[in-house]
């Protein structure tokens, strides 16, 4: 005998059962959707744009729900199908598939047009001009106008819209950035302006760290056009060398004139180059009598000063401008920095040094396997730049550790099987650079310290960092803070070897301000 079943329990079945069915139903149709697109796309078959990409919103849906059983069940694990996507959306650009404008690009002063069928969806989520742009727009063609260099790798341009990633070159750094700035990708501007910083050293057929620069300064990139100034400014000796030189603007030529961090051999070298440099771009009088005043005249020796006079071409033709300058320099170089402190003010650029790599101003260190222990060297350098100076020298000693501790507890000769001080600083790199003798000669005169750090950049040695220090502190204290010299392929290394070049400049202070 069969019992009677009660009639709610009946109706809570029945409600469970329909509630599970019509789960499965709509998940059912969820993937007979997915299935419906991807065999459309794969067809070639038209599909609107919306729904291609929901289709592909809703597989990644399903893939997160995996994601979700697999946190619940094991430890948490990642299932990326990102590029997938990517590949996808590659896809739809490249075949076309449910566009709903066509962008027709076209050459400036040319009658050459470039199409290229997009989907406004994507457009609008990359770039608020776009948005703009397709608001606006009257039909389904949108004719963009754009100058050659930029149409040229517009579709590059536009396939990063599409997959967020890009392979650039040299001669597209521009272009592209171009773009990028114009319809407000700014990720994609951010990127390439890391990537022309990173890329100033390499080699290219008309070279682009001039070009860089000027770009840079016209579009207001700040971070773009301190980057390529520094450059050129550390590395201006392979400049000077270089065919890019010739193409040196006007106003950046008088800003690196300006400069006193100017890596390069001597002042001498300088002037020839802006000798060359005038030849060749013939600037106005006024322009060319500004750049010959910026040269450090007292900074070049009485020989090759007489020299210029006789058979420089230049200085011959606008010597009236610089004539004051050379007398000054003769008297610097005739008398001793102390007589002439009394009479000039020599804190003034003409007696200011630049980063010169002669052999009277510093001395190159290279030290092998920089993390072994510490090491010491020692140099020697003229007192100073002035001719009258020509014959004395200062001996100066170096003294590297790349796990500092200080001098009051380490142990000239530390007893075997002691115990060694605990290293302090976090164990930093230090340099100090002293003088090992004291004169009466130094009276009126400081020294200032520079510490040049080469490294290798896309095959080529560069200047990778400049440190700067006073007599009055000895060391750098923020010598190397970042470097990992550990790494055998340190950006901070060559071969293993740290490239150090030591110079120490003399700058003159002024004992008593003469009467006007």
């Amino acid at each position: 005998m069969l019992r009677d079943v009660p009639t709610s329990y009946i109706k809570r079945e029945t409600g469970q059962h329909t509630q599970r069915e019509r789960d499965w139903s709509e998940k059912k149709a969820r993937k007979d959707d997915i299935n419906t697109g991807r065999e459309m796309v794969n067809s070639g078959a038209s599909v609107p744009a919306v729904l291609c990409l929901a289709s592909l919103c809703v597989a990644l849906c399903v893939g997160a729900a995996l994601k979700s059983d697999v946190v619940l069940e094991n430890s948490a694990t990642t299932l990326n199908h990102s590029m997938a996507l990517v590949q996808r959306m590659e896809a739809l650009l490249t075949q076309g598939n449910g566009s709903d404008v066509i962008l027709r690009v076209q050459m400036l002063n040319t009658d050459e047009v470039k199409v290229i069928q997009v989907h406004s969806l994507v457009l609008t989520l990359q770039s608020d001009v776009f948005d703009e742009l397709l608001q606006t727009r009257n039909s389904t063609a949108m004719v963009l106008r754009e100058s050659p260099d930029c149409a040229a790798v517009f579709d590059k341009f536009i396939r990063y819209l599409y997959c967020g990633d890009i392979t650039v070159r040299l001669n597209q750094a521009i272009p592209l950035h171009k773009l990028a700035s114009k319809y407000h990708v700014w990720d994609l501007r951010q990127g390439l302006t890391q990537y022309m910083t990173q890329h100033l050293s390499s080699d290219s057929l008309t070279g682009h760290m001039v070009s860089w620069y000027q770009y840079a300064t016209q579009i207001g990139d700040v971070t773009l056009q301190n980057s390529c100034l520094q450059y050129l400014s550390w590395n201006l000796s392979s400049v000077l060398q270089s065919a890019e030189w010739s193409s040196v603007s006007e106003e950046l030529l008088l800003t690196l004139l300006q400069r006193s961090d100017l890596v390069l051999q001597s002042e001498l070298e300088l002037y020839e180059a802006l000798e060359a440099w005038i030849n060749q771009n013939q600037p106005s009088v006024e322009k060319a009598k500004s750049a010959l005043k910026a040269i450090r005249y007292a900074m070049i020796s009485p020989q090759h000063l007489f020299h210029l006079q006789k058979k420089s071409s230049v200085m011959l033709k606008y010597y009236e401008s610089v004539r004051d300058l050379l007398f000054l320099a003769f008297q610097f170089h005739a008398a001793s920095p102390i007589q002439l402190a009394k009479y000039f003010d020599v804190n003034c650029s003409l007696f200011t040094p630049r980063n010169y790599l002669s052999q009277a101003w510093g001395s190159p260190w290279v030290i092998n396997n920089p993390t072994r222990d510490d090491r010491s060297f020692s140099f020697q350098t003229q007192l100073g730049p002035s001719g009258y100076d020509t014959s004395k020298r200062v001996t100066w000693n170096a003294l590297f550790s790349p796990r500092w501790l200080p001098l009051s507890v380490r142990s000239a000769y530390p007893e075997q099987g002691s115990l060694q001080p605990t290293r302090t600083d976090g164990g930093r790199p230090r340099i100090i650079v002293t003088p090992a003798t004291s004169s009466p000669d130094f009276a009126g005169v400081s020294f200032q310290k520079t510490v040049i750090v080469s490294a290798r950049k896309q095959g080529k040695v560069v200047v990778r960092h400049v440190y700067n220090f006073h007599q009055s502190t000895e060391e750098a204290g923020d010598f190397l803070l970042e470097a990992d010299l550990q790494r055998r392929a340190s950006e901070y290394l060559i071969d293993s070897s740290l490239y150090l070049h030591i110079i120490v400049k003399p700058l003159y202070h002024s004992l008593i301000v003469a009467k006007k």
